[in-house]
């Protein structure tokens, strides 16, 4: 696995054309790319692999998910999609 980040971690593009945009890692490729979704134009079937260079942890683990994405269970992309808008929503609050 690799160090920095996890599976069900939340994180936000820091680079690139979709900078400031959340993701939540759904595979990890190596020490260098993660694939990342938001389930609306970057949908679980074709996840987005970026460098996690230029990814932010958001200092937050959706510990369900992670267990889903471990063993492999089936996640919907309504499901990733309702934990960001969730997420954001709290960030906007505090």
């Amino acid at each position: 696995m690799c160090g920095k980040f996890q599976l069900g971690e939340m994180v936000k593009s820091i680079a690139g054309r979709d900078t400031g945009k959340y993701y939540i890692v759904v595979k990890i490729d190596n020490e260098k790319y993660v694939q990342v979704a938001d389930g609306d134009k970057k949908r679980l079937e074709r996840p987005k692999r970026k460098n996690v260079k230029h990814l932010k942890p958001a200092g937050f683990v959706h510990k369900e998910l992670q267990i889903w994405l471990s063993n492999g269970k089936r996640v919907r992309n309504e499901d990733i999609k309702k934990i960001i808008k969730d997420f954001v929503k709290n960030e906007e609050a505090n």
